[in-house]
């Protein structure tokens, strides 16, 4: 009935959709959930686009892609300048130097910025054997202290003496007052939501909601030539080899009758006097100034629990070499073609996804 079946209809399914129905292929989608777009779905509350499944900041160095998503949809010119949060103190993100003469009274060029730096930085010799020793050991102690040791414990739930060096290999170090966290060239919010562009993408392509690929696996195989599947790759083989591991996020929305909460959309709370990594006020993403309201977004990592979302996978060796071997098996699927973030248990941003599945299709 179909030349391709579609598992998933995030932004990889969604864009091999897009242009495998625009090669004259009939395809089918479908999703596991009550909605599309995957993790960038965005619903509105209060008249604000909501970032359901946390903050999503579309960038990319990539033109093409910058070109095929800004043909759905207008993007706005939002620029991610996160606010980090320690006690009283705040500090601009990323490390630049408005943060560096922050921290130190007599920093006020790049020069007195690295004199602090590299001072910092003898107390580490040898090889970092943690990733405490491995942040230290690039941007020096009071850096690490203050804007990473918190916000890492927290995220990943170990104490940082703990935690492999190679997780941070490296951290920015501007040397110039800029607040913009990306450097790459292109960068911004779809106007009216992420949910809208994947709507654009998908229009005039049949998808099936609330539909779990594995009630009825066979079936819906049957249905189309080749499969293209974006879920968990474990999953697909029945945990046959064991269970991948993912760390997870719970969020904790409100609705504030006050126009501004924070003045930013986000806010990392990098220390240890409370639970939260990160509060997300979602109308300055598009600049909204005219709601009454706003819908602010605690969110708080947690371990991964059967039924919640798997958001980050556990780079370690490990979880690799079981990924590896998963690999191996998938590419001796025919019928199957595995993409996107569960599919090769791999972090992408969200212009990797689309530049994936660009080349996904290419190949097909």
């Amino acid at each position: 009935m179909y030349d391709y079946l579609i598992v998933g209809a995030g932004l990889f399914g969604a864009t091999c959709a897009n242009l495998l129905a625009k090669k004259g292929k009939k395809v089918l989608v479908i999703d596991r959930r009550n909605h599309i777009a995957g993790n960038v779905y965005t619903e509105k509350v209060e008249g604000i686009n909501v970032h359901k499944y946390g903050a999503h900041i579309f960038h990319t160095d990539y033109k093409d892609v910058w070109d095929y998503v800004n043909s759905f949809v207008e993007f706005n010119r939002y620029t991610n300048s996160p606010i980090a949060r320690i006690g009283n103190e705040v500090y601009n993100m990323p490390f630049n130097m408005n943060t560096f003469s922050k921290i130190w009274d007599d920093v006020f060029t790049p020069e007195d910025a690295m004199r602090h730096i590299n001072e910092e930085k003898k107390e580490i010799t040898g090889e970092p054997k943690n990733l405490e020793e491995q942040a230290i050991s690039l941007v020096g102690r009071s850096i690490y202290e203050k804007l990473i040791k918190g916000y890492t414990e927290k995220q990943w739930n170990r104490d940082c003496k703990d935690l492999p060096a190679f997780i941070i290999k490296r951290l920015p170090v501007r040397l110039i007052y800029d607040n913009n966290y990306f450097n790459d060239r292109y960068q911004g919010i779809p106007m009216g939501g992420y949910t809208l562009l994947v709507e654009k993408m998908l229009e005039g392509i049949e998808v099936r909601l609330n539909t779990n690929f594995f009630d009825n696996k066979e079936e819906l195989m049957s249905l189309a030539d080749k499969v293209i599947y974006t879920g968990p790759i474990d999953e697909y083989f029945d945990y046959s080899l064991g269970k991948l591991e993912y760390r997870s996020l719970k969020f904790d929305t409100k609705i504030l009758d006050q126009v501004n909460y924070q003045g930013n959309a986000v806010v990392n709370y990098t220390g240890h006097e409370v639970e939260y990594t990160r509060v997300i006020e979602h109308k300055h993403f598009e600049f909204d100034s005219t709601s009454p309201k706003t819908v602010v977004t605690f969110e708080y990592p947690s371990d991964y629990e059967e039924g919640m979302e798997k958001y980050y996978t556990i780079n370690d060796d490990k979880n690799n070499a079981l990924a590896e071997q998963y690999r191996e098996l998938a590419s001796k699927e025919e019928k199957t073609i595995f993409g996107g973030r569960l599919a090769e248990y791999k972090y992408y941003d969200m212009d990797d996804v689309i530049k994936s599945a660009f080349d996904c299709v290419e190949k097909l």
